[in-house]
């Protein structure tokens, strides 16, 4: 296989679906249509939810930074596949809640007036939205007003105000953490205040990040300052397992079944993604398969089979227009029959990715030929040290 860009700061994205959680309060809820529940998804935030921003610069010099975070996205979700947290005297561990959101800051084709800052995608647990949005950003010169773009995330996205919520911020860019006339100092004061941790990471020499301030900006809320090599390229492993991996992931998305007004276009999605994966590299599109087949990838908000998780889920509820044109003139009966045939499909096909999967990591650990992305770990070994007093852990 050929070489290119690593390093993943596509932490982000981890991810990340919304998952069962830990509820303390008990309260009568109001039974509604399954579309109903859908739109609502985003608006409840449960106990144990880890938040991350990320902030990339998107001037003309981080283009690697990009391709790092295109590439290395399904790597970060695939570990975070294994995070547990303990609930309270609850002696079980449980998989959280994992929301991301986007920033794009220090890119001229951005208005002078905000600073050179945009929300790409507010906070998130749709994998194929998270793909689709860094698989959209571009570099251009511009103004790097770090201070600023910290400030604005802090302002503009739904933090919530759980104090068993683990809250972060990462930050990736490569001049002065200084510049703007907003000061830093003031930004990560704010950021403290949230309960949220900056975590900094600086394109560029160790000493020079320490000398413009990224360091300090890190410390001031116990975070992380991580300096890298934007550019470095790791090669990635061609495995006997890849292509089977790839052909499963096809049968994967047969198992499908779109429903609602976005229904159609997330569907055509989730195969752009698969395709932008495979336009990275072979192995990010296996990645992103393996992804595919954990609790992490779920879609109840336009997919038949991951909304009749829910326990309110009623298919009588779902009017005959929101329906693919195969099961529009199904009966209730008929439609539960194949959300039923569809399911039980789709957890042979994950169960069969899974076990490749172990095959293909058992291969490349016994060929030593994979290295890590020096990013990837770096954020991953700020995220666990920062987690640890929320009571979280990795089953690995």
């Amino acid at each position: 296989m050929t070489i290119k860009k690593t390093i993943g700061l596509g932490l982000i994205a981890i991810s990340c679906t919304t998952m069962q959680a830990c509820n303390f309060k008990t309260e009568e809820k109001k039974i509604e249509p399954i579309i109903a529940q859908a739109n609502n998804e985003t608006h409840k935030h449960a106990n144990n939810t880890v938040k991350i921003a990320l902030l990339l610069d998107t001037s003309n010099s981080m283009d690697g930074l990009i391709d790092q975070a295109k590439s290395q996205l399904w790597d970060i979700v695939n570990k975070f596949a294994y995070v547990k947290v303990k609930c309270g005297n609850d002696p079980d561990y449980i998989s959280p809640n994992l929301e991301i959101a986007l920033y794009q800051y220090g890119n001229d084709n951005l208005s002078s007036h905000e600073g050179y800052i945009q929300q790409v995608l507010g906070f998130s647990g749709d994998l194929d939205e998270i793909s689709e949005k860094l698989f959209s950003l571009t570099t251009n010169g511009g103004e790097e007003y770090c201070g600023t773009v910290i400030q604005t995330s802090l302002k503009q996205l739904d933090w919530g105000e759980n104090p068993d919520n683990l809250k972060m911020i990462f930050i990736a860019g490569n001049e002065s953490f200084t510049q703007g006339r907003l000061n830093y100092k003031d930004a990560v004061t704010n950021a403290k205040e949230k309960d949220v941790i900056v975590n900094t990471i600086f394109c560029g020499n160790y000493e020079q990040g320490v000398t413009t301030q990224w360091k300090n900006g890190a410390n001031l809320t116990g975070g992380d300052y991580i300096a890298i090599d934007h550019n470095k390229q790791v090669t990635y492993v061609d495995t006997p397992y890849d292509d089977d991996i790839v052909k499963m992931n096809t049968k994967l998305n047969k198992t499908y079944i779109s429903y609602g007004a976005l229904g159609k276009a997330k569907y055509q999605n989730q195969a752009i993604q698969d395709e932008n994966a495979m336009e990275v590299e072979a192995e990010v599109a296996v990645k992103r398969a393996v992804s595919k087949s954990s609790k992490l990838y779920k879609n109840s908000k336009w997919d038949l089979v991951d909304a009749s998780d829910d326990s309110n889920f009623d298919v009588s509820k779902i009017k005959k227009e929101q329906l693919p044109d195969s099961l529009k003139n199904k009966t209730n009966k008929e439609i539960e029959t194949k959300i039923a045939e569809k399911k039980s499909e789709r957890k042979a096909i994950q169960k069969e990715i899974q076990t490749l999967n172990k095959k293909r990591q058992e291969y490349i650990i016994a060929n030593k030929k994979e290295a890590s992305g020096e990013l990837e770990s770096a954020m991953l070994n700020a995220i666990k040290k920062q987690a640890e007093s929320k009571n979280y852990k990795w089953d690995e």
